[in-house]
């Protein structure tokens, strides 16, 4: 994405006056005309209210902003979109939103996807003199990114296109990149990657990517991302309509790419392992089929009881691989679970983890960063529902347990690392998607938990 916050600008800034539903009346009170033009529009400050006032030439002179009753940068976000295009700066806002913060939201707020539509020209730019914006910036590029790599169809988003991307992040920070490809999987002991990979296209075919960057001796941060580029189901395929939004199920790949991506242009001091199995679940006389056992490269091995929870299959080996780096801290991210969205609907990621000083520093950056998350139990009574008659474990719990996404990451938490020399694990099972337009947030791929993990990662490492 082009930048959208600026710290200088030539030409003409209109300025912006944020305003919040108290304090509208007063600052309305000193300008008749804006105080007309209120009253005709009915703004009163409320949150994502914008009143356009020109000026006697009818050129736009100003710009009115409601936040609301509460003061969240965040409400920024509504801004861009209700905005002639222009170059802008915030005159006034609310006391303790600092302008960096609101610069974010700006930046977050002005994505658009439109690399299959004709250009509409110049968007509105917020300039920020003074402020320093290079981690707003980084910040905002990833999410962008992220939701970019979500929003783009499975043809054009393959396996072969995320690991351009994963080689382009490498080459930009001085990063390493291994990928394992193909028949190649079998030979490094990703069996479960492989298995579920092998049916596609071979131009689709199934590889680990590994990205490495960091200075050696500081702490390595893990983060593992399911990368599943389309989900058919498999031989267990999904209806048509379980499968329209199935482009986005490498959603989890996206967002490890992009945390990776912040936590390198930040230069902070630890050490980061991006591991993402990316797959096509595809359908042909290889895919694996219903009753089929499984090895992985734990060494368990996974009765198939349905060929459509597949990610959980995929993560177990790239998991594994995170365990044999000694991570201080590992994170997996997937579009795991509909039970998930059937807990927590679309907007609040439930994620998982036993370590309670972890899930606190989680919960804490997830309400600064106005980033929802809510904290789900690894309820060990759930746990023999994993349990298989000819396997180590299957892939589909039993019914009478019904919490998927409990048992999901139950099934995870087997393969997470683990041991003296293994930090906590936390696993998010995020949607990546907005299946509504709100004010800042269009229909479509969203970036999630990422802005709150990286503020977790920052304080933890400090």
């Amino acid at each position: 994405m082009s930048d959208v916050i600026l710290e200088a600008w030539d030409g003409p800034i209109v300025p912006v006056h944020a305003v919040s539903e108290s304090a509208a009346e007063a600052l309305l009170a000193g300008d008749a005309y804006a105080a007309g033009l209120a009253k005709t529009s009915e703004f009163k400050g409320k949150a994502g209210q914008v009143l356009l006032v020109p000026g006697a030439d009818g050129a736009l002179a100003k710009v009115l902003f409601g936040v609301g009753p509460q003061t969240d940068a965040m409400a920024f976000r509504a801004l861009p979109a209700r905005l002639p295009a222009g170059a802008y700066r915030i005159e006034a806002a609310p006391e303790g939103l600092a302008v960096e913060r609101i610069a974010l939201a700006f930046a977050l707020g002005s994505y658009r996807f439109d690399r299959y539509k004709a250009r509409d020209g110049e968007r509105p730019r917020l300039v920020c003199p003074g402020a320093e914006l290079a981690e707003a910036k980084a910040v905002a590029h990833a999410c962008a990114l992220a939701r970019d790599m979500v929003n783009t169809p499975a043809n054009d988003m393959g396996p072969r296109q995320i690991e351009t991307i994963a080689r382009e992040i490498a080459d930009q920070y001085g990063a390493s990149l291994t990928v394992v490809e193909g028949e190649g999987l079998l030979e490094a002991n990703y069996p479960a990657v492989h298995a579920v990979g092998r049916a596609a296209h071979p131009d689709r075919a199934p590889r680990m990517i590994e990205l490495g960057w960091g200075k050696d001796g500081d702490p390595l941060v893990a983060i593992v991302g399911k990368g599943v580029v389309f989900d058919t189901g498999g031989l267990d395929i999904k209806p048509s309509a379980g499968m329209r939004l199935m482009k986005k199920d490498m959603g989890g790949a996206a967002h490890a790419l992009a945390l990776g991506r912040m936590l390198m242009a930040a230069q902070l001091p630890v050490r980061v392992a991006v591991l993402c199995p990316v797959v096509e679940n595809a359908i042909s006389g290889d895919a694996m089929r219903p009753g089929d056992v499984l090895a992985t490269r734990l060494g368990l091995t996974v009765e198939v009881g349905n060929t459509d929870a597949e990610g959980r299959l995929i993560l177990a080996d790239a998991l594994t691989r995170a365990g044999e780096l000694a991570p201080a801290l590992t994170i997996d991210l997937a579009t795991l679970t509909g039970a998930a969205r059937i807990a927590l609907g679309p907007q609040v990621i439930p994620f998982y983890t036993e370590d309670d000083e972890l899930a606190a520093q989680i919960a804490a950056a997830a309400e600064a960063e106005a980033d929802p998350m809510w904290r789900m139990p690894l309820w060990k009574g759930y746990v023999e529902a994993l349990e298989s008659d000819v396997a180590d474990l299957k892939n589909d719990p039993d019914a009478w347990a019904q919490a998927g996404s409990v048992t999901a990451a139950l099934f995870l938490q087997k393969f997470a690392p683990a041991g003296a020399d293994a930090g906590p694990w936390v696993h998010l099972d995020i949607f990546a998607w907005n299946p509504r337009a709100r004010p800042g947030a269009p229909s479509g791929a969203e970036a999630q938990t990422i802005r709150a993990l990286y503020r977790m990662i920052r304080e933890r490492f400090a």
